[in-house]
């Protein structure tokens, strides 16, 4: 059952992995923590064992699991809410991009309600949801009102929620080439959303790669660092913004000598410093990025190329992870592309022998080579709702949904990570993904539009290279996923680095485990791990930590600055905000950077049929079960639909099925659920067989020929954890299988296991 830290003496020390003279050191100074935090409450007492750094990153993790239980041993969370972990001190909020924004513009906007960034978080951004119609007067003008307070309460409402959005493109260096009529435009009720800066013209890419004073972002700052996998004792490499710009012009003009303008181009290549440049050309130059992660198999390319009408693929020859080199090229030209651009992964030349309708990176760099201003370039300015980039999402059967994002996208990621995780000019930002998945994007504009500086790594992020990465490069802002995160624990591999210079963590694309995140905030002196959820479709996260509140492993702490939701019953029927509850989240319709189409589906069928109505607005579906906490913290359950989440990748119950069912001729039918481990974690996949009759196989043999079949049809990252035969499927009246239920009855299933 555990001590309680009261309890904890010299010998449980020893037993974490200290020697006997500094575990009687430690309990010496861990005695006085407790005596000064009072003795009782736990959160104070953790609150002082954080400030006073007793727990170090070079001490074991099993003294770190010891004394965070041991405080929390007899902690009530259906009374207290969640246990915290980091307390944001008023000085650390005050120079925040929030708290600074809060502390110039709270007291004209809030009046006697604001007294400080922590005290009125929620009010603020309770605030910056309320009433978003437009109006038509300017709001710089209110802004600079010395009698901001004649208006009436309920007219500050009105127009708080476009003054946010003001300050923010602001705070974002945008620029346009036309202003925006207004903020917001809800005049079309036929738009569940509303038109967004109605009448701008801009380039989202050209306000990436501009100077900009008011953010400190120069010609001379560091845009991005980076290093190769083989090259882990060398200097990180770096590249100022000025360099960066003229790179990305280059490649710009060297598309408008292929392409048309507005032809999709697909990315399919790791996240290195060639990909990014290519991605902000592809905009710069008003083509339209077709996004498709490195991971995929030939089949699931050749479905993005189709359903997107790509015309070309910027790819690499290989993939190089440690030491090994794996096909790319290859793979890619099975999936019959128009044309490939093939960049090599090593050397100056590429290492295969392409098709006569493809080219090398040098080749195509090579037609603009005689220009006499080849990086200068003229950005092709478009509307704010022009469609920049195509990603994808598994749907419930068939084609991926194919997701749009317009130029109002890069704004609202950008602005949640700039309020949210706090990304500040100079800072150095890390988080290993991919063009292909939503995170690149979102990687990529949060860097750039906030003027910080992106941290590349070309490699494997599993082993200790990138850890030394992270060190070296100074990185300020980390950013991961659970599995990520519980393999480096696991392997111990970035033991005796320093990651001290880390002021905050992301974790985004699954549920996170209490004790993963224990491990990885204890890497910095427990610096807070900011949890993100959101969707592809939303272009960021809907709810999120941040540093102006206290936050608990693996729960988030508030929606998103400028969202609202509601939880409601399986009724409809919307819990009061304040009420401990769990049941499915419908988000407010007027949500900046969210879809309002779909390329390939019925947006009005995916999003709103069906969802109730709240306050005279129809909500939007996500999809998300959510349990709200005592003290307003929240917690992701799971999805409502059929819907998988696994490492980050959503993925359909019927795409999984329709590969397993192939897998043997045994097989009758199956049905995959995932479910999170009784003590927490990502999501694994299990599968449940009925079997023909006459039929006899092991669960061991199916789980390989499961696994094998997955990961050569969908996604070689897809793991099988459980395998279970069954006489029959739980199915309704109308013959629909319930997988709801066989996720319960594996649920009962593990905790027992759990238990033995």
């Amino acid at each position: 059952m555990g001590k309680s830290i009261n309890e904890v003496g010299v010998e449980d020390i020893v037993r974490s992995g200290l020697k006997i003279e500094e575990a009687k050191d430690f309990e010496r100074e861990l005695k006085n923590a407790i005596g000064s935090a009072g003795g009782v409450e736990p959160k104070e007492i953790w609150r002082e064992i954080a400030a006073r750094k007793l727990l170090k990153p070079s001490h074991p993790h099993p003294l770190h699991q010891l004394i965070y239980y041991s405080v929390y041993r007899n902690y009530d969370e259906s009374v207290h809410g969640p246990p915290l972990y980091w307390f944001p001190s008023l000085y650390q909020s005050k120079h925040t991009n929030l708290g600074r924004l809060m502390e110039y513009h709270g007291p004209r906007l809030l009046g006697p309600l604001y007294k400080d960034p922590i005290s009125s978080f929620r009010q603020f951004q309770h605030f910056s949801v309320q009433h978003p119609e437009a109006r038509p007067y300017s709001l710089i003008a209110i802004l600079s009102e010395e009698n901001v307070f004649a208006f009436h309460f309920n007219q500050l409402f009105d127009v708080f929620f476009q003054i946010y959005w003001q300050l923010i493109l602001k705070e974002l260096s945008i620029q346009f080439s036309v202003p925006p009529k207004c903020i917001l435009d809800t005049s079309d009720k036929s738009k569940h959303g509303g038109t967004w800066l109605p009448g701008a013209l801009l380039n989202i890419a050209h306000c990436c790669i501009q100077s900009n004073s008011y953010l400190n972002k120069h010609d001379d700052s560091l845009a991005i660092v980076w290093r190769d996998e083989d090259c882990d004792d060398h200097n990180v490499e770096h590249m100022t913004l000025k360099e960066l710009r003229e790179q990305v012009m280059l490649v710009a003009n060297a598309l408008d000598t292929t392409f048309c303008k507005g032809d999709p181009i697909a990315i399919d290549m790791p996240m290195t410093i060639t990909a990014v440049i290519i991605y902000l050309a592809i905009v710069l130059a008003g083509f339209v990025v077709v996004s498709i992660a490195d991971s995929f198999a030939p089949k699931e390319i050749a479905t993005r190329l189709r359903v997107s009408k790509a015309k070309a693929v910027f790819t690499q020859d290989f993939i190089v992870r440690g030491g090994r080199r794996f096909p790319l090229y290859s793979r890619v030209v099975e999936a019959a592309p128009d044309k490939v651009i093939v960049i090599p992964a090593t050397g100056k030349d590429v290492a295969v022998e392409l098709r006569d309708q493809d080219l090398s990176w040098k080749a195509f760099l090579q037609s603009v080579s005689q220009l006499p201003r080849s990086n200068c370039y003229s950005p092709v300015y478009q509307p704010a709702d022009a469609v920049t980039n195509i990603l994808f999402s598994s749907g419930t059967t068939g084609d991926p949904k194919v997701i749009p994002w317009t130029q109002l996208s890069p704004i609202r990621c950008a602005a949640d990570s700039w309020a949210h995780i706090d990304g500040q000019a100079g800072d150095v930002v890390c988080w290993p993904t991919n063009l292909g998945w939503v995170m690149g994007p979102i990687l990529l504009y949060s860097c750039f539009l906030a003027g910080a500086t992106l941290a590349l790594y070309h490699g494997s992020p599993l082993g200790r290279g990138f850890g030394k990465f992270v060190q070296d490069a100074g990185v300020a802002i980390l950013g991961t996923v659970p599995s990520l995160v519980k393999t480096w624990k696991s392997t111990h591999c970035m033991d005796g680095l320093d990651w001290t210079k880390i002021k905050s963590f992301g974790t985004t694309g699954e549920a996170s485990s209490i004790d993963d995140d224990l491990w990885l905030s204890s890497r910095a002196f427990y610096k807070p791990v900011i949890e993100c959820c959101g969707g592809t479709e939303l272009a960021s996260s809907y709810i999120y930590g941040n540093l102006l509140q206290p936050q608990a492993f693996g729960a988030f702490s508030s929606a998103s600055m400028a969202t609202g939701f509601v939880i409601f019953n399986e009724n409809g029927i919307p819990y009061p905000d304040d009420q401990p509850c769990i049941g499915e989240m419908g988000l407010f319709p007027l949500y900046m950077g969210a879809t309002d189409r779909l390329l390939n589906a019925d947006h009005e069928e995916v999003y709103f049929k069906g969802m109730p109505i709240y306050k005279g607005r129809q909500l939007r579906r996500h999809g998300d079960i959510l349990k709200r906490t005592v003290g307003g913290y929240l917690v992701v359950q799971g999805r409502a639909d059929d819907t998988m989440n696994l490492g980050g990748i959503k993925t359909s119950s019927v795409e999984i099925e329709r590969v397993c069912n192939r897998a043997d001729e045994s097989i009758l039918e199956t049905a995959a659920v995932s479910v999170s481990p009784p003590n927490g974690g990502p999501e694994q996949l299990s599968i449940f067989v009925v079997l023909k009759t006459g039929f006899s196989i092991k669960t061991d043999e199916l789980k390989m020929k499961f696994s094998r079949a997955i990961q050569t049809n969908l996604n070689p990252l897809f793991k099988v954890a459980f395998v279970k035969i069954v006489p029959v499927f739980p199915r309704t009246a109308s013959n629909k299988l319930l997988r709801r239920v066989l996720r319960d009855e594996l649920k009962k299933e593990l905790q027992i296991q759990s238990k033995i």
